[in-house]
């Protein structure tokens, strides 16, 4: 697809971060992981940028912050934790080959996965068990019995409607979004027919709510950017997860694109639009009694290089489907 000089520029140069450089000549540009420029990139992440900065704070065990001798010390406090330090550096292209990687992701496994059991915990929760499932087959663990067994407990909880739920309901919701994620991981020869059968469903649910039709009021954040997602959803996250499994071509994303591209500034760039957590107390179906701390890459409102090659990567596979 054809992109601005100078946000090209912007995207690729000295100045940007690596995560985002090799996702732009990888996504946007086509190029193959043997490009020079792009094995450069791929080198880098973890040694500049915004991965650098986060794995300077990582203890030598692997954790961040709390030590995580019990399951909840991983995940609070909210988000600044490992777990969600993880998810952030699965994201921007960390993996198994880089020791610090290793260190946290057995960390998980060890903690989470005791005695045979899957990586849903005690609280069997989607949204728990799709990040760290989604952050370990990045990681280069989807072999792993722990994360097998949770694959195949995602697809067991599936509900009839095709969604999940992160919490107790006969129906899926949008906000659910972590199970079809961490399903999309899975490289297609990997896929067995279960796991087929579970993606197509869950596209479904999506594609024939439009990604956003959901309720008697669109929900407000739904509309709004942000990066970390953590298991927040907005329409950004359904673009790049629908696009991704190659349903980029379907009408039925049209209005979700739509509304993408309305979002891109008069530079040709978009800027994330809020941190999480992001609720709208009027209509959230929940609220927070503990203290967070908001995880940032980049500052709000102004061009996002993170926000900008997301959706540069997913007008690319709308243009190539």
């Amino acid at each position: 697809m054809r992109v601005p000089l100078r946000v090209r520029k912007w995207l690729t140069g000295p100045n940007s971060d690596p995560s985002v450089r090799a996702r732009f000549l990888l996504e946007v540009e086509g190029r193959p992981p043997q490009d020079p420029r792009v094995r450069a990139a791929v080198r880098a992440i973890g040694r500049k940028g915004w991965a650098a900065s986060l794995l300077d704070f990582q203890w030598p065990d692997g954790h961040w912050v709390t030590p995580g001798t019990s399951d909840g010390e991983l995940y609070r406090p909210k988000y600044i934790v490992t777990n969600w330090l993880a998810i952030v550096l699965a994201d921007l292209g960390m993996t198994r080959k880089d020791p610090r990687i290793r260190r946290t992701a057995r960390l998980i496994l060890d903690r989470w996965s005791r005695k045979g059991r899957d990586l849903s915990g005690a609280t069997g929760e989607v949204c728990v068990t799709g990040n760290a499932v989604r952050t370990l087959i990045r990681f280069g663990y989807l072999d792993h019995p722990a994360v097998q067994r949770s694959i195949a407990w995602i697809v067991r909880t599936q509900k009839p409607d095709g969604g999940w739920h992160c919490f107790r309901s006969r129906t899926g919701t949008l906000d659910g979004w972590e199970g079809l994620a961490a399903l999309a991981e899975i490289p297609e020869g990997s896929r067995n027919d279960s796991i087929r059968r579970s993606i197509e469903r869950g596209a479904e649910f999506y594609l024939s709510r439009h990604l956003m039709d959901e309720g008697a009021v669109r929900y407000p954040p739904w509309f709004r950017i942000h990066y970390p997602n953590h298991y927040f959803y907005d329409v950004l996250v359904g673009l790049r997860i629908l696009t991704r499994l190659g349903y980029g071509s379907d009408p039925r994303l049209a209005p979700a694109i739509r509304w993408l591209r309305s979002k891109r500034g008069r530079d040709g760039t978009w800027s994330l639009d809020a941190a999480l957590p992001d609720l709208d107390p009027k209509l959230a179906g929940y609220q927070y009694n503990a203290v967070m701390f908001p995880l940032m890459l980049e500052p709000l409102h102004e061009p996002s290089q993170w926000a900008t090659v997301e959706a540069l990567s997913v007008l690319a596979r709308v243009d190539d489907a």
